[in-house]
């Protein structure tokens, strides 16, 4: 029998590997865009199950990351009739990739992104 360490742990470890797989999806977006959205959706879906833990943060980060990208992208289409979209548009994927990098450089370190949240790794 398991203790309720080890099956904390255990599916931590599952949501782990969720958040790996949504940072998966958010960079493949520059090749197929419904992966950001797939991506956030699986967030709104999961958030519950780490709530109180050090992905949390994670999840706030991705679905941050997705509604500001959103934001940005549709400015940007908007004002490509005056030149000037194309270079919001450059600036929002420079953007995203550093939320992607960093978020996932923090995950590999076991680190929460919010360090004002309190909430740290549990490991």
């Amino acid at each position: 029998m398991n203790s309720p360490t080890q099956d904390q742990q255990r599916n931590l470890e599952r949501e782990v590997t969720l958040t790996v797989g949504v940072y998966a999806l958010q960079a493949a977006s520059f090749l197929f865009v419904i992966t950001l959205l797939i991506g956030v959706i699986i967030n709104y879906v999961k958030r519950d199950d780490v709530r109180g833990t050090w992905l949390e943060s994670h999840f706030r980060w991705q679905i941050r990351t997705f509604w500001f990208v959103l934001l940005w992208s549709i400015i940007g289409f908007i004002t490509t009739v005056i030149l000037i979209g194309y270079v919001i548009l450059f600036i929002n994927a420079v953007w995203l990739i550093y939320r992607i990098a960093k978020g996932w450089l923090s995950l590999q370190d076991e680190k929460g992104l919010y360090p004002e949240d309190g909430v740290d790794s549990n490991r």
